[in-house]
């Protein structure tokens, strides 16, 4: 693990580089996802109906995925144009400001309406930084991977989402079982958040100590960058950008069920309390995070398209079983549930890295990964917990896993068009 490349990057510093970066990005992403179900509906938004300030909080959350393709746009302009080093510390010094912003803020008993004002530009801050962010450290690790271990390199920024959710989770756990209630929504809440910035500074130091990696330098010497990537990408990469948008929405919407709708659902209608559904989606996580060095190598061994197919699949049929598996009042029964559908968010999640930088050309990679997971990430992810939340509330549980089979048929079928395509093309997926 301590070969060096051409460029002077070894295969530790590559990794490490790859892997803080995602870590800071899910520990900050999802430290606000708790807080806007336990903290935000209370603080930030005017007191009256609990429901309605939930659903005003999730919409603050939904923000950042709106402005995740913006970020995408912007940092692959620079990452295709510039390179990939300088634009990854650009997007982390972004994202990680914002997230320590937030930890400062006043409240609305505070300052009024310009209480959530400030918090949805700082989370839009969030989203601009993360667009820039996942691209550009997917590219670091598989610009640099040897051939035949692509995916296995590729899934190391991929195992910064379990690790980000451990961190972010073990540390709500710890201060809801350090701190009283008034303590904790008096000022614990913001300890995660101004916290981040010690992840910020160590995952700068790291990143300025790599160089370029090799396939941009080839880009550079065979004089193949492009004026304006993200016109490139919509142009001359239509077919392949709608794929890759598609392949990946399953993978968001899953994952933010998992997370985000299952803890506001366990806690509030299934009456678990805050501290025992965080120990269990705890439990999840690590299976999460052992389902992606697995897929990775099953992914290198037998194709990135099979084990995206068989995992999505897999997921289908797990939405069929949403409902009985998560209403019925047992806390264990939950926890398997969640397992189960962490694992799986694992193995489609930890090839889909590697899988979306392949299908786009080393001189717009940056933009066109980027773009594609973004684009998935508000069809996916931005309202998912809002219309899981009403599908649930109206008509009740089952729908919500009827949704997540909905999203998992259409993945299904862009991974058939796309395997088809890319065998056209000579590429594999």
């Amino acid at each position: 693990m301590s070969q060096q490349n051409s460029t002077g990057n070894s295969a530790r510093r590559v990794l490490v580089a790859s892997l803080i970066g995602t870590t800071i990005e899910f520990f900050d992403f999802y430290i606000y996802a708790t807080a806007a179900v336990l903290v935000f509906p209370k603080l930030f938004f005017p007191a009256g109906d609990p429901a309605s300030a939930t659903l005003a909080s999730l919409a603050t959350f939904a923000l950042a995925f709106f402005a995740r393709p913006l970020g995408a746009a912007l940092f692959g302009h620079f990452g295709d144009r510039k390179g990939r080093k300088a634009t990854l510390v650009a997007a982390l010094m972004t994202m990680g400001p914002s997230t320590v912003a937030i930890g400062l803020l006043p409240t609305y008993q505070s300052i009024g309406i310009v209480a959530p004002l400030l918090l949805a530009l700082f989370r839009f801050g969030q989203g601009l930084g993360l667009g820039g962010e996942w691209g550009g450290a997917v590219l670091l690790a598989t610009e640099n991977a040897p051939e035949g271990k692509k995916a296995w390199y590729g899934m190391f920024p991929q195992l910064g989402a379990p690790i980000g959710l451990l961190i972010s989770t073990a540390t709500f756990l710890i201060l809801s079982k350090t701190l009283t209630d008034q303590q904790f929504f008096s000022y614990g809440w913001r300890i995660p958040f101004i916290a981040s910035a010690i992840l910020v500074f160590v995952g700068l130091y790291v990143r300025l100590k790599i160089t370029e990696t090799p396939d941009f330098l080839k880009v550079i010497e065979k004089n193949e960058r492009v004026k304006v990537p993200i016109i490139n990408v919509f142009i001359n990469h239509t077919k392949v950008l709608i794929l890759g948008t598609f392949i990946t929405i399953t993978t968001f919407l899953l994952f933010y069920l998992i997370t985000v709708f299952t803890l506001d659902w366990g806690t509030k209608t299934l009456h678990y309390t805050r501290t025992s559904f965080l120990i269990g989606q705890m439990i999840a996580y690590v299976f999460f995070a052992l389902a992606i060095p697995l897929s990775a190598v099953l992914a290198d061994k037998y194709g990135r398209n099979k084990i995206l197919t068989i995992a999505t699949l897999g997921i289908f049929i797990f939405g069929l079983f949403f409902a009985p598996l998560f209403s019925t009042g047992s806390w264990g029964i939950t926890v398997i549930f969640l397992v189960l559908g962490m694992f799986l968010m694992g193995m489609t999640y930890g090839p889909l890295g590697t899988a979306l930088a392949e299908i786009f050309p080393a001189s717009v990679r940056y933009t066109g990964a980027s773009v594609s997971f973004t684009l998935a990430g508000i069809i996916g992810a931005s309202l998912t917990p809002m219309v899981a939340t009403t599908l649930a509330t109206k008509y009740g549980l089952p729908y919500v896993g009827y949704y997540l089979c909905i999203a998992a048929a259409i993945t299904f079928l862009a991974l058939l068009a796309a395997k088809k395509a890319m065998k056209e093309n000579t590429v594999e997926v």
